[in-house]
């Protein structure tokens, strides 16, 4: 039986950072990971350029059932913090729209580096290895591990974490392992379900808008008091885009989405200018100078617009300028876990120690990362979320 100081499960980007830090505690680290190579999660994120972080990342851009948690992490490991470990390895990046960080080059850029750290803080790295049973033993736990298919013995270890992810993206083995776990120690779990994903619309709605799939616009989505200011995509199954995915995560089924696709622009005063200029142009023409043709023209059949600005009352010219800046529409549901990026809900964060990320009840036993009832919005949140929570128990495994 072999034996570790600390034994991470999961080979993501919490689990890299969280057994780099207690590697150069110099605490013995054992890190495995069903996958057969390391931040399968990193490799594709951000069209394979890696959003690892995001400048404006605070508190206040992430959900959780306690919206202090996160508090603590974020503080101690800052945006700022990665940035430097980043520029340390001479990775080059670049900032796009709202703060967001990207590489420059590959994605296996962020990867490659956390290997390395690993390799130099003396981590060991087990890929390709299933876990079965875990148990408390004595004051740590045991780890029955499988590699291929050679069971490979139970692991001692004295400090177990718990980095398995949530459930976004099964075809890259995403599972629910961590939330297993949790609930056989006796933690409590938040109510999981899919965020930063696409939204649907049943058949009918998707029948009245096929024409429309393809198009994308710059709107303001909202859902109750939460608003986001970003791209919208029709797609052939509903929404989707920066703004959908955003909003996302505070939907719920049965409630409505407000969609502004003009937002700033007052349409009603645009289009009674069009129409004391111009009378005898078309409603869809007057519209399509604002809005890609294909959605201004069903706008204006949806508006019974198939007449002439001169025929429109300015009570008309109201309700279509609602349609644009005001339509309103009950998603179906969305695409689920298959396309989410990430999970919302986890382990309850008060059954831990926000500053170690340590269960309270389980001395040794420690949850980070997406397995945590702790989600970030869409643009290298829940990697700078990764990154804090990691480092944050790898102070204290």
């Amino acid at each position: 039986m072999e034996d570790f100081d600390v034994v991470v499960l999961g080979a993501g980007a919490a689990g890299m950072m969280c057994a780099i830090e207690a590697g150069k505690r110099g605490r013995s680290v054992l890190i495995v990971d069903h996958a057969k190579a390391p931040g399968e999660k990193i490799r594709i994120s951000g069209g394979g350029r890696c959003n690892f972080t995001n400048l404006n990342a605070a508190p206040e851009n992430f959900l959780s059932t306690n919206p202090r948690f996160c508090i603590s992490a974020l503080r101690r490991y800052t945006q700022r913090d990665f940035i430097r470990l980043v520029e340390r390895h001479g990775i080059a990046y670049h900032e796009r729209t709202l703060g967001q960080l990207f590489c420059d080059g590959s994605s296996r850029q962020i990867i490659d580096m956390l290997v390395k750290e690993m390799r130099e803080a003396d981590v060991t790295l087990r890929l390709a290895t299933q876990v079965g049973k875990v148990d408390r033993a004595g004051e740590g736990f045991s780890v029955s591990l499988t590699t291929g298919s050679l069971a490979t013995g139970d692991i001692r270890c004295r400090s177990l974490v718990v980095a398995t992810g949530g459930k976004s993206i099964p075809k890259m083995g995403a599972t629910g392992f961590g939330y297993e776990l949790a609930a056989k120690f006796g933690l409590p779990l938040v109510e999981t379900r899919p965020a930063l994903v696409p939204l649907t619309f049943e058949a009918r709605t998707l029948e009245r808008l096929k024409e429309l799939s393809g198009i994308a616009v710059d709107a303001v989505v909202g859902c109750g008091k939460t608003r986001f200011s970003e791209a919208v995509l029709f797609t052939h199954r509903g929404l989707s885009g920066p703004a959908i995915l955003q909003i996302s995560s505070y939907w719920r089924e049965g409630q409505e989405i407000s969609v502004s696709m003009l937002p700033g622009i007052d349409v009603f005063e645009r289009l009674k200018a069009a129409r004391a200029q111009n009378g005898r142009q078309a409603l869809q023409t007057a519209l399509s100078a604002y809005l890609p043709k294909r959605l201004a023209q069903h706008i204006a059949e949806q508006e019974n617009g198939a007449g002439n600005l001169a025929d429109f009352s300015d009570k008309d010219l109201r309700g279509i300028a609602a349609a644009v800046n005001e339509w309103r529409i009950k998603p179906a549901g969305s695409e689920g876990y298959r396309t989410a990026e990430v999970t919302l809900g986890g382990v309850d964060t008060q059954a831990l120690d926000s500053r170690t990320m340590q269960a309270r009840t389980i001395p040794g036993l420690y949850f980070i990362g997406e397995v945590v009832d702790v989600t970030g919005w869409l643009g290298g949140y829940n990697f700078q979320w990764a990154w804090s929570s990691g480092w944050s128990a790898g102070q204290a495994a």
